[in-house]
């Protein structure tokens, strides 16, 4: 009978569920193929108890299939990305060095031995608060105050 059921409601559904499967996709053609989706899909699962609760999956069934489409539809493959049109800024090696010079400069030895921890070691903050008996919050705030400084110090550059 919960088979009955579900397409006995599926039949008298089902220019309700094309049009909200419009909605979603924009094609007829894919509008089809996710009603074909959702019945494949719900025709295996097994008995349904009322109309409602048929309706219901019904519905919930197809518009998690068009939300799977759409998704895929704006995934783009790695392949068929153009390198070409991939900003690059490429840093010349003077650029990198004076960078260095002006962020040592400008950042205290204890924010400097922080960031090289935490950026070049992989260190998280801690571990780096027990190794040098500080608060994680302490941590936290000298990483704060020099990723600030190499926003200022890059700003700076780019002027």
């Amino acid at each position: 009978m919960g088979l009955d059921l579900m397409t006995s409601s599926f039949l008298g559904l089902r220019d309700k569920l094309h049009h909200i499967a419009m909605r979603y996709l924009q094609s007829d053609e894919e509008a089809q193929d996710a009603l074909q989706d959702t019945w494949l899909r719900l025709s295996d699962k097994g008995a349904v108890a009322t109309s409602q609760e048929a309706r219901n999956k019904l519905v919930a069934v197809l518009r998690n299939i068009c939300i799977d489409r759409l998704r895929k539809a704006r995934t783009v493959s790695i392949n068929s990305i153009n390198s070409s049109d991939v900003p690059r800024y490429n840093m010349e090696t003077e650029d990198i060095e004076r960078f260095e010079q002006i962020l040592q400069q400008q950042l205290t030895p204890l924010q400097r031995h922080i960031f090289n921890l935490v950026a070049h070691e992989g260190y998280d903050y801690e571990q780096i608060a027990k190794s040098m008996s500080m608060s994680v919050e302490a941590v936290r705030m000298n990483m704060s105050r020099t990723r600030k400084k190499i926003r200022e110090t890059l700003k700076m550059l780019d002027q």
